[in-house]
């Protein structure tokens, strides 16, 4: 099985090519382009941000508390970079942004989305979006930061690469100037040993310096991703919302589709195979009985006799008659009638609820009550449904040994995933020994919210 290909800089950095990989290259193309991109930013935002440059500039220089003329020019100058910064930052921080998704995939292969929405017509619907929603305000949050505090991560990285290269030139100085000639930090390098020392540190160093590159790199490359994409939290529950109506319409076509098959089933192939007993029992009589033909029709009435059974069966088992016409209780109660052993069911739900919800119960117990007597070598079982607060707790509990596993093939896993779609949970107690519980909560309130 092939490793996957890391993503990013910090994934590539846990492996041992990392040194003969792209990475270093993509790293280090990104951090150096960063830096025209921080200047123009930086410029850019100095000139709408002029009134508070002068503000601070002006305090600087006072050294002293400001008399009341010059208090209330300080504070027009606050408010004037203040909207200045608020009306002319977001048009900045657009098109760097823009620029920075595309610059970003140097460093990162993910799929990234700028989180803004789709305006209405005209430039006022333009405006009142782009300066209403959250993307707008982030991403403005980062051309303050790639102004501010990029340059002096660049410039400890350049002086990283200075120092390298410095130290590796320590020989070719000393060979020139002769020993006990150059000073080096605190001391003087008396001997070649000693500067051919130095340079072998200076020539590991710059071996190693793909790797700050690549944090550097992998450390913006997370920032801006943080920043620059993603919706904000209205947009997100707006989403959200748009989901759970998806969802609910799906169940309800699952369950149409569902009884559909269940009408054709009845209506159709169960009909035929009624009238072809019939028909196979009308011809039994009439063939002389003992012969081969006799044997024949027999056999073949036989098996459309059991083949009726168990579709029968099968259609009960799309869809229960009982729990359509008389609701959860009386389909509880048939599922005990007919389980392989005893079962007690005691029931509260004082009104009809949604047929999906109906229908998820059902079939939780059918598949809780078949597993109990496959696996659990209980004596006894109890099921209890009660509509607690708009909630139905389903609970089905065995005497049997205990130890249900839901990676052992007892259809755990599907009946879990068959609660979550309901926005249910679902909850077993099963230690080695038992008794085993399993407990199902379905809200079902009495308005659910439409689903188109």
């Amino acid at each position: 099985m092939s490793t996957p290909q890391p993503q990013t800089p910090f994934g590539a950095l846990t492996r041992r090519r990392f040194l003969l990989s792209r990475w270093p290259w993509r790293s280090l193309g990104f951090v150096l382009t960063s830096p025209p991109v921080s200047a123009v930013t930086a410029g850019v935002l100095a000139l709408i941000s002029m009134p508070w440059l002068i503000a601070l500039t002006y305090v600087i220089d006072a050294g002293a508390e400001p008399n009341p003329p010059q208090l209330g020019l300080l504070m027009f100058l606050i408010v004037l970079g203040t909207v200045l910064v608020g009306a002319l930052g977001p048009l900045v921080a657009l098109p760097l942004a823009a620029l920075e998704r595309l610059r970003l995939r140097l460093v990162d292969f993910r799929p990234m989305a700028s989180g803004h929405r789709t305006p209405g017509p005209g430039l006022w619907a333009w405006v009142r979006t782009r300066y209403t929603e959250s993307a707008t305000w982030r991403e403005l949050a980062y051309a303050v930061l790639l102004a501010t505090v990029a340059p002096v991560l660049f410039v400890g990285l350049l002086v990283l690469g200075f120092a390298a290269v410095t130290l590796m030139l320590i020989p070719v100085i000393v060979w020139q100037e002769g020993p006990g000639q150059v000073d080096f930090i605190w001391s003087t390098i008396d001997t070649m040993g000693q500067a051919v020392t130095i340079g072998v540190l200076g020539a590991a160093l710059l071996v190693l310096l793909p790797y700050p590159v690549a944090l550097l790199a992998g450390a913006h490359g997370a920032l801006a991703r943080a920043l620059l994409q993603g919706r904000g939290r209205g947009e997100l529950s707006a989403e959200l919302g748009a989901v759970s109506r998806s969802r609910a319409r799906l169940v309800d076509a699952f369950e149409a589709e569902r009884r559909r098959i269940e009408r054709d089933l009845h209506d159709g192939a169960q009909q035929r195979l009624v009238t072809l007993t019939l028909q196979l029992g009308l011809a039994r009589l009439d063939i002389p009985a003992g012969s081969p033909a006799a044997d024949s029709v027999a056999d073949a009435h036989d098996q459309a006799k059991q083949l009726m059974a168990e579709l029968r069966e099968l259609i009960r088992g799309i869809h229960p008659q009982i729990l359509t016409d008389r609701g959860l209780p009386a389909a509880l109660g048939q599922l005990a009638d007919r389980a392989a052993i005893p079962v007690e069911v005691r029931t509260h739900i004082p009104r009809r609820l949604p047929g999906h919800i109906e229908g998820t119960a059902y079939f939780v117990v059918s598949e809780a009550l078949t597993n109990v007597a496959k696996h659990s070598g209980a004596a006894a079982a109890e099921v209890a449904a009660h509509l607690v607060a708009d909630v139905l707790v389903v609970e089905v509990r065995d005497d049997g040994s205990g130890g249900a596993d839901p990676d052992g093939g007892t259809g755990l896993t599907g009946l879990s995933d068959r609660v979550s779609v309901m926005d249910g949970t679902m909850v077993m107690s099963s230690p080695p020994g038992g008794p085993t519980l399993l407990r199902v909560e379905l809200p079902c309130p009495q308005n659910p919210p439409p689903s188109a």
